[in-house]
C-alpha cells in the first residue's frame, strides 16, 4: 500500500504531553438478531489506564438488513447519556504502548501468526486493525505501520475513491474472507481510518458491524473538550 509512504501529520500529532487519549466513535453492531446503535466518547489516562466513557444509545433495530443513516446520527445528540468512570487499571489500551514499529510484528500481535493459513485470517487481521484504530490514538509513524499491516492482508483490494454515510470521502479498500466483506475508507492525506463497514453472507446475511471514527486526540482531563483531530 503506497499510501503508507505519503502519510502526513495531523494537528493532534503535535498535541503531546496531555495525559488523556480521546476517541469518539459511532457504531452499528450485530447482536444476535438485532443491531445495536451506540455513540461513544472515551477518555483514557495513559499512565494508569483509568478514565471515563460517555455513551449515547439508540434503541436496537430488529433484523439484520438495517443500513445506518445520517438521520440516526442526528438522533444520537438527544439520546440518553450514560457516564461510566473507570479506576486505574480498568480501561486498558487495545495494545500496550509502545506499539511494534515493524508491520509484521504488529500483525502477529493483532492476529496470531499460526492462523495465517486459515480462511478467516484476513477477517481477524482487519478486525485487529479496526480495534486498534477505535481504541487508541495512532501517531504518524504508527499510522504508517498500520497501513503496511493492511497492505499485507490477503485478498485486500483497492476500490478507488469512496464516501461513507457521514459524508467523508477517502480511499476505499475491501477484504473478503470467511463469508465476510469488509470495507475500510482511509483519509489519503493522514492515513487515518475514517470508517469500517462489514457485511456477512450466508444463511444470516446482512450487516455485521459499521464503525465511524469521528475524532481522536488528547485531553488535559476526562471532562474538558479534547485537543483533537476531527476526521474529515
Amino acid at each position: 500500500m503506497t499510501l503508507a509512504g505519503i502519510v502526513g501529520s495531523t494537528p493532534a500529532d503535535a498535541a503531546t504531553g496531555l495525559p488523556y487519549t480521546y476517541v469518539h466513535t459511532q457504531s452499528w453492531t450485530r447482536v444476535t438478531k438485532k443491531i445495536a446503535r451506540i455513540d461513544l466518547q472515551r477518555w483514557r489516562r495513559d499512565a494508569d489506564d483509568s478514565g471515563r466513557e460517555v455513551t449515547r444509545r439508540l434503541p436496537d433495530v430488529p433484523g439484520l438488513a438495517h443500513r445506518p443513516t445520517q438521520a440516526e446520527r442526528d438522533r444520537f445528540a438527544s439520546a440518553r447519556k450514560t457516564i461510566t468512570p473507570y479506576l486505574a487499571g480498568d480501561l486498558k489500551a487495545y495494545i500496550a504502548e509502545p506499539l511494534p514499529t515493524e508491520a509484521t510484528v504488529l500483525a502477529s500481535v493483532l492476529a496470531p501468526r499460526e492462523l495465517a493459513g486459515e480462511p478467516a485470517y484476513p477477517r481477524i487481521l482487519v478486525h485487529g486493525v479496526t480495534g486498534l484504530a477505535t481504541h487508541q490514538y495512532l501517531n504518524q509513524d504508527q499510522r504508517r505501520t498500520t497501513l503496511r499491516v493492511l497492505a499485507a492482508v490477503p485478498h485486500i483490494a483497492y476500490q478507488g475513491e469512496q464516501t461513507d454515510f457521514a459524508g467523508r470521502t477517502g480511499l476505499g479498500f475491501t477484504a473478503t474472507a470467511d463469508g465476510s466483506t469488509t470495507q475500510l475508507i482511509i483519509n489519503p492525506g493522514t492515513g487515518e481510518i475514517l470508517s469500517v463497514h462489514e457485511q456477512v453472507a450466508g444463511a444470516r446475511s446482512g450487516l455485521f458491524s459499521c464503525v465511524l471514527i469521528l475524532a481522536r486526540g488528547y485531553a488535559a482531563n476526562d471532562t474538558q473538550s479534547p485537543s483533537t483531530q476531527n476526521l474529515r
